[in-house]
């Protein structure tokens, strides 16, 4: 009786709760993912499958300023992506950051073949996933910087892999102004 008042209230696509009954944890893949309807974020962490809520205004507009701003200065090899666009860091693991900058030549019709050169999530909730596991994943998958953003203070706090390969804080921007980085490539970031 349960899973049948699941089904009509609508908590969860209908496909995913037929992939939920039939899979042990932690083994979902990417043909799961394929077959997952449109219209949730879903992302692999460890073969575990994470569906997020739609964004909030602040996110979206934030997201849009940041992405003009990152293709108006981007050099014509590298390519900006939005979100929903996959990134692989490993077999059983599938992110899809807010924002990605990477080669051109790299960036296939639904994913990132490659590594990124700069991922950009805006925080969302209480921004765990983006401060711990986003962060550990892009971390050990060797992407050289990461942003995050959060839309309510709002910040930008630039992360890059050190000598050790362990992000380290280069760079804030609190409020408005704006915060010249030079990787991936030169601009100045604005928020407001």
């Amino acid at each position: 009786m349960a899973a049948d008042a699941a089904d009509t209230l609508g908590a969860a696509p209908p496909v995913w709760l037929d992939r939920m009954r039939d899979r042990a944890p932690g083994h979902f893949t990417d043909a799961d993912l394929e077959a997952l309807p449109e219209g949730y974020g879903y992302e692999l962490v460890d073969g575990v499958l994470i569906v997020s809520p739609a964004p909030s205004k602040a996110h979206q507009q934030l997201l849009g300023r940041l992405y003009v701003q990152l293709v108006e200065a981007s050099p014509a090899e590298l390519a900006v992506m939005l979100a929903p666009f996959d990134f692989k860091p490993d077999p059983d693991s599938t992110w899809q950051p807010d924002l990605l900058v990477a080669v051109d030549a790299e960036i296939g019709e639904k994913r990132l073949e490659g590594r990124p050169l700069l991922v950009v999530e805006i925080r969302s909730g209480r921004g765990l996933k983006d401060r711990a596991l986003k962060k550990v994943a892009y971390e050990e998958a060797g992407v050289p910087t990461y942003w995050l953003v959060d839309p309510i203070e709002p910040s930008l706090t630039v992360l890059e892999l050190d000598d050790d390969g362990r992000y380290v804080e280069t760079a804030r921007l609190v409020g408005d102004g704006s915060l010249p980085v030079v990787r991936p490539f030169p601009v100045a970031v604005s928020l407001v």
